[in-house]
């Protein structure tokens, strides 16, 4: 059945606009190549939990996100986190930061694109192999929307567009010890100037479960060396980690996610692109990368989508 747009990636930025575009009393179609939706509100089911491996939480200041924030919050879908967090300094010494409330999600941040997709028409584990204006795989379309990092676009369309941009990969390693090994007041870290580790979360505090689980965040350049093979990753950040908190006990079990594409080094200070047929929304198209950013490229590209 034709739709009026055709969104591909089921990330949060892909959900954001599908729902726009349906609030707008258009037709759409979200396709998304894994499993299930989200993209790098990626939560993983580890040790009877979920444990999240992409985006380390949120941050909500924009007055259409707030609405959905307090919506997820009085639903229990999500909850205010922490406004401080520890600096960890090149010399290992520690000092505590206030910066914006960060929120999380009780049941992993995967369950917020879950919501969002709610009602929508979603079609998961479905490749996409070639794009066009109006056209994907060589089928009618109607307005096609990429919503995904510009060098993955880049393998489904000559001319991508943000596809000059460069991204960091990350490789996110998850650690659970039989006891908490960590202060009760620490909440996560920015490590300064480490070459193994850029951000350390205390995920059973995000959760809210006070799971002795830890989710450490790699500099980039560990993780170019690791992309083949995560799991190789996991000595040498385990080894920063129990340097940098003073961790004397080995973990009981760990786990490694790569992400070749985490994060935009730049953005483009643009909402979101578009051209007839053709459209681009996500993290990358805004002033800071973040998932606030995300979903307010999306939601913001809908609405045009919408009123045209």
């Amino acid at each position: 059945m034709a739709v009026d747009v055709t969104v591909v990636g089921g990330g949060i930025s892909g959900l954001a606009c599908a729902r726009a575009v349906t609030v707008g009393g258009l037709s759409v179609r979200v396709l998304d190549r894994g499993r299930r939706v989200g993209g790098r509100l990626s939560s993983r089911t580890l040790w009877g939990r979920p444990v999240d491996l992409g985006a380390s939480y949120f941050v909500s200041d924009d007055s259409d996100f707030d609405s959905v924030v307090r919506a997820w919050a009085d639903r229990g879908l999500a909850r205010p986190w922490t406004d401080t967090f520890a600096v960890i300094d090149a010399d290992g010494e520690q000092t505590r930061k206030k910066g914006p409330m960060r929120w999380a999600a009780p049941r992993g941040l995967r369950s917020l694109a879950v919501d969002l997709a709610e009602g929508l028409d979603v079609r998961t584990e479905h490749t996409v192999e070639r794009v066009e204006p109006h056209r994907i795989d060589g089928d009618e379309a109607g307005e096609v929307v990429l919503a995904m990092p510009g060098p993955q676009a880049a393998r489904l369309i000559d001319v991508a567009p943000g596809g000059e941009l460069a991204w960091e990969p990350v490789i996110a390693v998850a650690l659970r010890w039989d006891s908490r090994q960590w202060p009760i007041d620490f909440h996560g870290a920015f490590v300064d100037a480490d070459p193994d580790v850029s951000f350390i979360a205390d995920d059973g505090d995000r959760r809210g479960d006070a799971a002795p689980v830890l989710v450490v965040h790699t500099a980039a350049e560990r993780a170019r060396r690791h992309l083949h093979d995560p799991a190789t990753a996991i000595p040498p950040v385990l080894d920063a980690v129990r340097r940098l908190l003073r961790i004397d006990a080995e973990p009981a079990v760990t786990f490694a996610h790569r992400w070749t594409f985490a994060r935009p080094v730049e953005t483009t200070g643009a909402p979101f692109f578009r051209t007839p047929g053709l459209s681009a929304c996500g993290d990358a198209w805004g002033d800071r990368a973040a998932v606030r950013t995300a979903w307010g490229s999306g939601h913001a590209l809908g609405k045009a989508l919408a009123e045209t």
